[in-house]
């Protein structure tokens, strides 16, 4: 019975140990089946993932419709971090645009680039930084050619080139941190853009005019020199309204750089529309303006000898150099034309008082015409003998029967600015530039029964404004005599005559243009080159002018009223366009 018993209980725990195994498996098997459920689970939410991520940039969302690209990001990313040197470069490539390159995609991307760096200063220290670095690259490749002059004796001043090159980086740079510091007071992109294309129109343009004498070299209008037809708008707006509008047109990318989207993209059509409505505007002048006979035409004479720097001022051949102009001049008949026109200080001899020269020059003057030569006139005061670096008007008697001396000088060049204080270490420097007289400003040449005409010398014609007095009695034409000589083949000389056609299609008058070395040009009313000696050219062309061509711009009539109206307007608009933005907020 008790093996009875115990085979009993032996079969209980063994049935029990069997149900025990049996519930272990079973919670094993589960335990497996929710792992691999889990695990299954995570595959699929990882699949899911990795596909949302795949196609979301095909999904547009309201905060974003961007379809900017990595590469887009980090190059504008760079562009932010490295502001000052950025913009450097963005002032460097602007020149690009300027005769005689005309790379009008240089315009668009330097001042995109500006504004964007602009938009993204973040204070009023780095706008200053960023303007001023922009407008030394600028200045500092624009007036590269300047340091040429310095080149004509190498040995002597040639080691001051790169200091020259800096110097007009570093100083006209300077004119461009107020208008970078203006845009503080935009609270949005277009805000800035009005307040920095106004202040770029008044300070580093305008005002850049009037800094000891002024140097307005360089407008960013220039960059229509190429085109008659882009020039037209001069006679509106004049050449600072116009760089205003450039300016503001040409910075309007950067409202997509600074988020570049889909529903900004259009903003690029708008400078676009701006030039090809320019355009526009330009060959509708040109068609309907009036045709005027041949017959009603003055017959000049250019006369380019393009005589080395080196050597025009060479004591041993002064004669020899006067003699080549003499010599070109009556290297064909004459009999035909009413002026030959000779370059600035063509004759290094005083004409009005020097008989001996005066005799020798005559022989070149037009059987039944004048000559209009630069010469050195002195006047003495009593005191002492001042020199005039003038224009004058000789008739076939060898009499002078006008002259004009020039008014507008050249710093460091024909004086000195705040001589009598300089240290005494600076003065021996000083004294090797001359002390030139000033003459009289807006003076106006009629000789016999020619039209009377308006004497620029040189650089004089680079001033917006200032080839006509308003209000007064209107010249149909203007003669500028320069000598670019000193710059040799550079930018200067083209960029130099691109200033006269300005004036040209400002005013509304022809001009006669004669340097020494080139580019010796006859200008129609329209800014149009009707004829020209190439830079580096010796020779002597004939070529008409049409006094008649003259006519009434809006320019001409109100000067440069217009352009600083223009700014007022753009400096209330972007004002008014920050203002709304604060309220918005």
């Amino acid at each position: 019975m008790a093996k009875s018993v115990k085979k009993e209980t032996t079969g209980k725990t063994k049935k029990k140990a069997a149900v025990k195994k049996s519930a272990s498996k079973k919670s094993t098997a589960k335990k497996t089946s929710a792992a691999q459920s889990k695990k299954a689970k995570e595959v699929k939410t990882a699949a899911q993932k990795v596909e949302a991520k795949v196609e979301a940039p095909k999904v547009e969302t309201k905060a974003d419709t961007a379809v900017q690209t990595s590469l887009a990001v980090t190059l504008l990313n760079n562009i932010g971090a490295w502001s000052k040197l950025s913009a450097l470069v963005a002032g460097a490539v602007l020149t690009a645009a300027l005769p005689p390159f005309y790379y009008t995609w240089a315009l668009f991307l330097a001042f995109s680039v500006l504004m964007f760096l602009l938009c993204r200063a973040g204070s009023g220290k780095n706008a200053a930084a960023v303007g001023y670095w922009f407008g030394f690259g600028y200045f500092a490749f624009g007036f590269y050619w300047i340091g040429n002059a310095l080149l004509v004796d190498v040995a002597e001043t040639g080691w001051l080139y790169p200091i020259v090159l800096l110097l007009n980086g570093a100083f006209f740079g300077l004119f461009a941190i107020i208008p970078a510091l203006i845009t503080r007071a935009g609270r949005n992109a277009l805000s800035k853009m009005l307040l920095f294309a106004a202040g770029w129109c008044l300070i580093v343009e305008w005002l850049r005019g009037f800094i000891l004498t002024g140097f307005p070299w360089n407008p960013v209008s220039s960059i229509l020199g190429f085109s008659p037809a882009m020039l037209q708008v001069l006679g509106l707006f004049g050449t600072y309204g116009v760089s205003l509008l450039l300016v503001f047109a040409a910075s309007i990318p950067a409202f997509w750089l600074l988020k570049p989207t889909r529903k900004r993209a259009w903003v690029v059509m708008l400078p676009l529309c701006m030039w090809l409505g320019a355009w526009q505007y330009g060959l509708f002048v040109l068609d309907k303006r009036p045709q005027i006979p041949d017959g009603h035409s003055l017959v000049i004479r250019l006369v380019q000898p393009s005589i080395p720097q080196s050597l025009k001022w060479d004591k041993d051949i002064l004669e020899q150099n006067l003699q080549e102009y003499i010599d070109l001049s009556n290297a064909q008949d004459s009999h035909y034309i009413d002026f030959t026109v000779w370059g600035e200080t063509a004759s290094p001899f005083d004409l009005m008082y020097d008989y001996p020269h005066n005799r020798k020059v005559m022989n070149a003057v037009p059987r039944y015409g004048r000559l209009i030569t630069g010469f050195l006139r002195r006047e003495d005061n009593g005191r002492r003998v001042i020199p005039h670096n003038s224009l004058a008007v000789m008739n076939t008697k060898g009499e002078v029967e006008a002259w004009y001396d020039k008014s507008h000088l050249v710093p460091f060049g024909e004086y000195m600015p705040f001589r009598k204080y300089l240290p005494d270490w600076v003065r021996p420097l000083a004294n090797v530039v001359a002390e030139f007289g000033r003459g009289e400003q807006y003076k106006i040449i009629k000789t016999g029964e020619y039209p009377a005409f308006a004497p620029l010398i040189c650089y004089e014609v680079i001033f917006s404004d200032e080839v006509v007095k308003k209000g007064a009695e209107k010249p149909t034409w203007a003669v500028v005599l320069t000598n670019d000589g000193w710059y040799g083949v550079s930018s200067g000389p083209y960029q130099h005559l691109v200033a006269a056609q300005m004036r040209a299609a400002e005013e509304g008058i022809s001009i006669v243009r004669s340097a020494n070395s080139g580019i010796s040009a006859v200008i129609s009313a329209y800014g149009e080159i009707r004829a020209k000696i190439p830079l580096g050219t010796k020779a002597a062309i004939d070529a008409l002018i049409k006094p008649e061509e003259a006519h009434q711009t809006l320019f001409g009539t109100y000067g440069n009223k217009i352009p600083l109206a223009l700014s007022g307007v753009f400096l209330l608009l972007g004002l008014l366009c920050s203002l709304a933005s604060k309220r918005k907020k």
